[in-house]
C-alpha cells in the first residue's frame, strides 16, 4: 500500500486494520515511525518509508502502547534498522518480558472483533535492550515539533503524540474513528468518533479522562490506531460529544467494570474475575468463523472496492 498523507509531513500505512504513521522531521531532516502495525507487515512499512525518503533509516520508532497489533512487526523492523524503540515507561513491563497485558473481555462490545478477543496475543512481549522510556517532560525523541501526552485507559502507559503548531493528533487507541469491536467496520473502515476498543481495555475511568483530554485539545486531524483519519469541525463536534457522554459509550457490565484493573510501574496488580456471563465456546467458534471469512474478503477483495465501501458509510462525525 502507497504511504497516505494525512497532514504537513505525516503520512499513514493500513496494516491490515491497524495503523502506522510515518513523520518527517522538517528542521533535521529526519523521520520516526509510530507504531509497528501487525505481524507480518514489515515489508509493506519498509516499502512506504522508501517511497518517502529512500534509503534513510528513522531516527526513532515511537509506541502508542505495546499491544499486539501495534508492536506486530517491531522485531523485523528493528533488525533491519537498528533504531531506538521509546514507549511510556509504564508499557515497559509488557514490552521486556515481564508482565502480560490482562485478559481481553469478550463479553463487551459485541461483534467478531471482540468474541475472538480470547485469542489475540497480550504477551508478554520481548524487546528487551531496544526499547527505552520516553523522556518524562512530553518530548518526543526524533520529533521536536511534538509532545507526547499520556492518554492511559486502553493500556497502562498509553500515549497519544500532538503537533500543537497545526493541531495534527496521533491518538492511537485512546480514541477511534470506526467501531473496532465490529470485523465489517473494521475492514471497511466505516467511520465514526468513537471509544478504544472495548475488549481490551481494562480501565474505563482512566479512558474517559483521556478522551476528555484529546477532546480538549480541539485537534485539526484525528489520526488513530484503527480507523480512517478524520479532519476538521465535524471530528471536533464528535469528539466533544464522546467526551460529554462518554458514559453512554462504557460497557454496562463487564470483567472491568465497574472495577478496573489495576496496574504499577512492575505491571499487573489485580485483575478481576471474569464475570459470569463472559462470552464462551459457541461465540468465540463463530467469531474464529467470522476471522476465515474475512481472511477470504481481504485475499479476494480489491483494495479500491474496500476503499469505496468505507467513503459510502456516511458523515465523518457520526457516534452511532
Amino acid at each position: 500500500m502507497r504511504p497516505e498523507k494525512i497532514a504537513r509531513d505525516v503520512y499513514r500505512v493500513r496494516t491490515l486494520i491497524v495503523n502506522a504513521y510515518l513523520v518527517r522531521d522538517r528542521m533535521s531532516g529526519g523521520w520516526a515511525l509510530i507504531d509497528a502495525g501487525m505481524p507480518g507487515h514489515a515489508g509493506a512499512i519498509r516499502r512506504a518509508a522508501a517511497r518517502l525518503f529512500g534509503s534513510k533509516r528513522p531516527r526513532t520508532i515511537l509506541l502508542t502502547h505495546g499491544h499486539f497489533d501495534h508492536v506486530g512487526s517491531l522485531a523485523a523492523l528493528t533488525a533491519t534498522w537498528g533504531v531506538p524503540v521509546f514507549a511510556h515507561a509504564l508499557e515497559m513491563p509488557y514490552l521486556t518480558g515481564r508482565c502480560s497485558y490482562p485478559p481481553a473481555d469478550p463479553s463487551v462490545g459485541g461483534g467478531a472483533m471482540a468474541w475472538m478477543s480470547p485469542l489475540y496475543p497480550r504477551g508478554p512481549f520481548h524487546f528487551e535492550g531496544a526499547v527505552e522510556r520516553l523522556p518524562i517532560n512530553g518530548v518526543v525523541p526524533g520529533l521536536p515539533e511534538w509532545q507526547w501526552l499520556l492518554t492511559s485507559g486502553h493500556a497502562p502507559g498509553h500515549v497519544s503524540f500532538f503537533r500543537e503548531g497545526d493541531g495534527t493528533l496521533i491518538a492511537g487507541d485512546a480514541v477511534v474513528t470506526t467501531k473496532e469491536e465490529s470485523l465489517v467496520d473494521a475492514l471497511l473502515e466505516r467511520r465514526h468518533v468513537w471509544r478504544p476498543p472495548a475488549y481490551f481495555t481494562p480501565d474505563w475511568t482512566s479512558a474517559r479522562r483521556s478522551v476528555e483530554t484529546i477532546a480538549a485539545l480541539d485537534p485539526e486531524v484525528l489520526a488513530t490506531g484503527h480507523g480512517h483519519p478524520l479532519k476538521g469541525l465535524p471530528m471536533r463536534r464528535a469528539l466533544r460529544r464522546l467526551a460529554a457522554r462518554f458514559d453512554e459509550f462504557v460497557p454496562k457490565s463487564g470483567r472491568y467494570v465497574p472495577y478496573p484493573a489495576v496496574f504499577d510501574a512492575q505491571g499487573v496488580i489485580r485483575v478481576p474475575r471474569r464475570p459470569a456471563s463472559a462470552v464462551t465456546g459457541p461465540k468465540i467458534a463463530a467469531g474464529i468463523g467470522a476471522a476465515a471469512v474475512a481472511a477470504g474478503l481481504i485475499a479476494f477483495a480489491r483494495p479500491d472496492r474496500l476503499r469505496h465501501g468505507a467513503e459510502r458509510t456516511g458523515a465523518t462525525d457520526s457516534l452511532g
